[in-house]
């Protein structure tokens, strides 16, 4: 019987006050509850997998680049107090990957917006509130080695790829 695939998920969206100001973004899900009762559910927060505190200055990737750009050298993830944190979000970026590795995870559930994790879009550096299309260092790291990502804003779809995974053969070990 094949194992359900095991999904990284971001611990600020399963409660955990993580997140740059030490609050959470708790997602209450179906699917998520029955995935956590499954034990399919890896969490992990990036910047404190990098030893950064809680709380922490809010970071953002300067001047509207986005994490591939930081993975290649050509973008910096800058606080607002104007310290680089660049080699930190890396660093977490590069244990959520060994992490998803580790577990053999072929997806990750991760909250949006973030430098970290954002999958569809980040803040532009501005620390003004705006956002734009991109993705964050975690997500681009993830996906260039083949993890599916998925924000938090599309859990039905990770459900709906984990049903088709699951029939077609692919989702697990």
């Amino acid at each position: 019987m094949e194992h359900p695939a095991k999904i990284l998920v971001s611990a600020c969206l399963l409660g955990q006050p993580v997140r740059y100001d030490g609050s959470t973004k708790t997602l209450a899900h179906t699917h998520l509850e029955r995935w956590q009762k499954e034990g399919r559910i890896i969490a992990l927060c990036p910047e404190r997998a990098a030893g950064l505190p809680t709380p922490r200055p809010a970071a953002e990737i300067a001047d509207r680049e986005n994490g591939l750009a930081v993975l290649e050298g050509k973008g910096r993830v800058m606080d607002n107090t104007g310290a680089d944190v660049t080699a930190a979000f890396v660093a977490g970026a590069q244990a959520a990957l060994a992490l998803a590795q580790a577990n053999q995870c072929q997806f990750a559930l991760l909250i949006d917006g973030s430098p970290s994790c954002g999958s569809l879009s980040v803040y532009d550096g501005s620390f003004t509130g705006h956002k734009h299309a991109g993705e964050g260092v975690t997500a681009a790291l993830l996906r260039q080695h083949g993890v599916e990502v998925f924000a938090h804003t599309d859990i039905d779809a990770l459900h709906t790829r984990l049903q088709a995974s699951t029939l077609s053969g692919t989702e697990g070990p």
